[in-house]
């Protein structure tokens, strides 16, 4: 494609570039370089990012269908691309509209700081204590029939449901969960948000979903539980207002809850099993560091003994 051989063409002459770089183009770069984080500090934290991460894969599969010269991938991406973006910017016209409404809103700067600070950070684990806690609450409020939606963080932030409900950060106990979606209170409609061991909202809105696999008999509260399911790795727990059955929403799919002690070892296996995948990255990319260097370490004295040898 075009942009390939342009790319190749600018690499080629980029000392001829560089003798003519002036201070209005540095200043150029750095507004530039701030924009490009800002607006990535702010997708990391909704859905777009996922869908950037897809559109990178895809834009890498057509590198590599240019530089083959496969004419009839090249032909189609070319002609879907302007179709591709109109479509892109409908499935993101909630985050633009969100993220344009900030944009005026708050000020640059600080959000800029605020995203940094924010991300800079790692997931919040969820404790022991914690799960007992929620446990403790979804049982006793199954037995009320008090209808409960609680939504758990795990590796995928959560901010763009937090910002539609009310904000609150304490510490997750029952007796809060219980107060908090007790019938007639302000705050028991909605769902709840837990990031590590606080409760950071309340009313949240989530997203509805549209799956025809999901029976008809399921209300609304299930329906937001799964809709959530399916756009994050969140852990959605559902407490029937109705029945006062507790049931749990992971990947799209609703799993039913026979007891306390079934929904605490679901819990504790889910959290486990969500930090084990980062845990298993992260000691996969240090054990190849440890190769790597094991291996340079290992010619490097291979080579000394050959040198002695010849001595």
């Amino acid at each position: 494609m075009q942009f390939v051989t342009t790319a190749i063409n600018y690499l080629k002459n980029m000392g001829i570039y560089i003798t003519t770089v002036q201070w209005r183009d540095v200043i150029e770069i750095l507004i530039i370089a701030f924009l490009l984080y800002y607006i990535l500090a702010w997708m990391k934290n909704t859905r777009a990012w996922s869908l950037l991460k897809g559109i990178i894969v895809i834009a890498l599969f057509l590198v590599v269908a240019s530089i083959l010269q496969l004419d009839t991938i090249i032909w189609i991406a070319k002609n879907v691309v302007n179709y591709a973006i109109i479509a892109l910017l409908l499935v993101l016209q909630p985050e633009l509209r969100k993220g344009l409404e900030n944009l005026g809103r708050k000020n640059i700067l600080g959000e800029f700081i605020s995203n940094t600070a924010m991300h800079s950070g790692t997931v919040q684990k969820v404790s022991d204590s914690t799960v007992s806690e929620i446990v403790k609450a979804c049982t006793e409020m199954g037995k009320a029939r008090t209808g409960a939606l609680i939504v758990i963080q795990r590796n995928e932030f959560l901010s763009e449901y937090e910002t539609t409900g009310i904000s609150i950060d304490g510490k997750v106990t029952s007796g809060l969960l219980i107060n908090i979606f007790e019938k007639n209170t302000p705050l028991h409609d909605g769902a709840v948000v837990i990031v590590g061991d606080r409760v950071t909202a309340a009313t949240c809105y989530l997203p509805l979903s549209d799956s025809m696999e999901l029976s008809k008999d399921l209300g609304t509260r299930h329906r937001a539980a799964v809709g959530v399911s399916e756009k994050t790795d969140a852990i959605t727990i559902i407490v029937s207002e109705e029945t006062g059955r507790i049931s749990l929403a992971i990947d799209g799919k609703i799993e039913t809850i026979t007891d306390g002690e079934h929904l605490r070892n679901r819990l504790t296996k889910l959290m486990t099993n969500g930090q084990d995948k980062k845990s298993r990255r992260r000691h996969r990319r240090d054990r190849n560091k440890q190769d790597k260097a094991e291996g340079s370490a290992t010619q490097q004295t291979s080579a000394e003994g050959a040198s002695n040898e010849k001595v």
